[in-house]
């Protein structure tokens, strides 16, 4: 049996954050699609972290398994190269997985800094973020931590059931349907260009944010969703935060506060997928819920949903737009 350390437990074993690496689904040291496992953040250009949260969910908890199971549901993803893409995206975008940012859980108050001093370590390296979550809470200190690095409120991308801008004016709460209400008080969110789409909850003030409902994705098709999006948007830098219950409980149980009359998965990679010219500087997939899962149906969703963002990334440096 070989012992090629290339083959064996690459994602600690190998020397260069360039390039896929396959190994058998079931083995392996585990990180999200075999990227390299390290802290080093020298020459990095995307980092994946998880941030294991779920202090501030409303209903069902079990969100702070979430990072794990993205990544466990990821080695299925990482065997060929990404459909419809056809490159290997890890070939001119180097991106390693530096594992979990640590929470003192016992001390609630202490976790929104935690997680903005993690975030502020990362991007101070020059590289980008993809978060993995963890309740939709953990989006405002990553939103802070990226408007302290750009000097200037972001448009959000927003994928979800629900628009999150519950009004909430208590500065020490923990809760993952108001995150947005702050942001957009705090002026970390440029309303003008910012969108949420899948909404099929109701809100008496959604704030100034574009809404491209549940419903409306069904009867215009993803085409038509992608250029709206990116008429909105613009050229602006934009946030991009994705909550697994902007799918259908059919293509996504295992979350915390699941929704009918949601997108289906293709729906969700279609309009991914056509985000080209967007200018995405952030990212996070949150509410993955693995003890409410079935065969791993949201974590593979949530895996895939995270390799087509890396391949919008991947294609933007090819194209000479990162």
């Amino acid at each position: 049996m070989s012992n090629d350390p290339v083959k064996i437990d690459g994602a600690i074993a190998r020397k260069t954050s360039y390039g896929m690496l396959r190994e058998p689904t079931f083995s392996g040291m585990l990180s999200f699609m075999r990227c390299p496992f390290r802290k080093d953040l020298t020459g990095v250009e995307l980092v994946i972290s998880g941030i294991p949260l779920d202090l501030a969910v409303s209903y069902r908890s079990g969100a702070r398994f979430g990072p794990l199971a993205i990544r466990q549901a990821s080695a299925e993803v990482a065997s060929l190269k990404p459909y419809p893409w056809g490159f290997d995206p890890f070939e001119n975008l180097a991106v390693i997985d530096s594992g979990d940012c640590f929470l003192d859980v016992h001390n609630p108050m202490t976790i929104h800094g935690a997680i903005i001093d993690h975030a502020r370590h990362i991007l101070a390296s020059g590289a980008r973020m993809l978060t993995f979550g963890g309740d939709h809470s953990i989006s405002y200190p990553l939103l802070k931590a990226h408007v302290e690095k750009t000097g200037a409120p972001l448009s959000l991308i927003h994928f979800d059931a629900h628009c999150d801008t519950w009004p909430d004016d208590s500065p020490a709460s923990l809760n993952h349907g108001s995150m947005f209400y702050k942001a957009v008080r705090d002026g970390l969110i440029d309303i003008r260009h910012s969108v949420q789409i899948g909404i099929r909850t109701w809100n008496d003030d959604f704030m100034g944010i574009s809404i491209l409902d549940a419903d409306q994705v069904h009867r215009q098709g993803t085409d038509a969703v992608v250029a709206e999006i990116e008429r909105i948007v613009g050229v602006q830098p934009a946030y991009l935060t994705f909550d697994i219950d902007c799918l259908d409980p059919a293509y996504a149980p295992g979350t915390g506060t699941p929704v009918c009359g949601g997108l289906s998965t293709a729906q969700v990679l279609a309009i991914i997928r056509g985000l080209t010219a967007i200018n995405l500087i952030g990212m996070d997939i949150v509410e993955v819920s693995p003890p409410y899962d079935h065969g791993q149906i949201t974590a593979l969703a949530a895996a895939h949903i995270a390799c087509d963002l890396i391949c919008l990334l991947a294609k933007r440096k090819a194209d000479g737009m990162l």
